[in-house]
């Protein structure tokens, strides 16, 4: 090896050609990155800034005033909305409906689809056409897709009207009872996003080792065991994936309940966003919708970042 000899009779090695191209490269590799990061950067923040984060700091200085959307807001009322909010029965249900959403989105519809993609995840003939079927439901505008099940429900003309008459009976006006409405529209929310949680499972349970499978065969195990103790543990991160789409959906709901009820019968079928539309849109209490939408907004944020910390911090 080569040597460089200081005055002080110290001798060092000296640096090679390799080790100087070794040093210059970070250079050009972080200059690099510096300069994409300055290209890209000032449009995203710009872009968020406009469309998410002024309309989200309008949105919260709206809510402490009485205020129709009409010229500047000057009516102060501080958090008389929020109380209003809070004391009124249409809200209450609301929540309660976006609650009963989530129960049967975590009780039905993710079991059934779980289940499915098991039966499905093998890629042998017939699968494929199999999984198009039930996804093609999520593809589905949800707007028509309410339109649809609205004839369904049609107690004069439907499907369900004509199954009735076949039986010699005369059929229920599903969405015109408050206490049966509800229920129908959790029939459609599972129907609907069934297919996409399926198609979640099955890309999950395709990253697994099929040699883990075949091991457990030779050893003993059963079918439950299996799933048990090696499907649904190596599939833990996308079960985990699929119930914060499921939770953060159900909250958000909106687009399927408009075409179906609007929010009706009495109230029955409001969801927040429902409610924030019917109530505060369509009725130009602006100050007042702004007050749902903090709400909505709190609560989204609140789950979004304690099912990250708690749930989902290691995935």
């Amino acid at each position: 090896m080569t040597t460089i000899e200081h005055s002080a009779g110290a001798v060092a090695p000296a640096p090679t050609g390799r080790s100087r191209a070794w040093r210059r490269k970070p250079s050009r590799r972080v200059g690099g990155t510096t300069a994409v990061v300055l290209f890209f950067l000032p449009p995203a923040i710009l872009l968020f800034t406009l469309f998410v984060a002024l309309p989200m700091g309008a949105a919260g200085w709206y809510s402490f005033f009485n205020w129709n959307g009409y010229g500047v807001p000057t009516n102060f009322v501080g958090f008389r909305n929020f109380v209003d909010l809070f004391q009124n029965p249409a809200f209450r249900t609301a929540l309660g409906n976006n609650l009963l959403i989530i129960v049967g989105s975590l009780a039905v519809q993710l079991p059934l689809a779980l289940a499915m993609a098991v039966l499905l995840a093998d890629r042998v003939i017939g699968t494929t056409s199999f999984r198009l079927i039930f996804f093609l439901p999520y593809i589905l505008a949800e707007i028509a897709a309410g339109l649809i099940w609205r004839f369904v429900y049609d107690g004069d003309y439907g499907l369900l009207a004509k199954i009735w008459e076949w039986f010699g009976g005369t059929a229920p006006y599903v969405l015109s009872e408050p206490e049966l409405a509800m229920y129908a529209i959790l029939i459609v929310v599972i129907w609907k996003y069934f297919g996409f949680h399926m198609i979640l499972y099955i890309a999950g349970l395709q990253q697994i080792d099929r040699s883990l499978y075949e091991a457990a065969r030779i050893d003993g195990a059963s079918r439950w065991q299996i799933f048990s103790r090696i499907t649904v543990p190596l599939l833990g991160s996308t079960i985990r994936l699929s119930v914060f789409f499921a939770i953060l959906g159900s909250i958000q709901l909106f687009d399927l309940i408009m075409p179906l009820t609007k929010g009706g019968p009495s109230d029955s079928t409001q969801t927040m966003v429902t409610f924030l539309y019917n109530y505060g849109v369509t009725r130009m209490e602006i100050g007042f919708g702004s007050a749902v939408g903090v709400v909505l907004f709190l609560i989204c944020v609140v789950f979004a970042f304690g099912y990250k910390r708690v749930l989902m911090r290691h995935d």
